[in-house]
């Protein structure tokens, strides 16, 4: 006598239906930071292209600030402190902040 015995399954389904909300992060130019360390931060955490960085960053050194990316908050505050923590590594005071979308 072969008996198979199936054990209860209790199904709960949630889905997350509501998205994180979006937040814009803005680079802010100083006069200390090299433009090839801010291009290389720009392009290794934040995964711009290099003309894309190169142009962001240029937009930050003659307009004082300049928008890089829409992340979701978390992701966005993560980015900026890898950047920050990079750029203190090397005595830099790089400069990212969020502002919500």
């Amino acid at each position: 006598m072969n008996l198979q015995i199936t054990p209860e399954i209790e199904s709960t389904e949630e889905t997350k239906t509501e998205l994180e909300p979006l937040y814009r992060v803005i680079i802010h130019n100083d006069d200390v930071t090299p433009m090839d360390f801010v291009v290389n931060v720009l392009t290794s955490i934040f995964c711009l292209s290099q003309s894309g960085a190169m142009d962001t960053m240029l937009v930050a050194h003659f307009n004082g600030a300049a928008y890089v990316q829409t992340l979701p908050k978390a992701e966005a505050e993560k980015r900026i402190n890898k950047a920050h923590f990079a750029a203190g590594l090397e005595g830099f005071p790089l400069h990212f902040s969020i502002e919500p979308e």
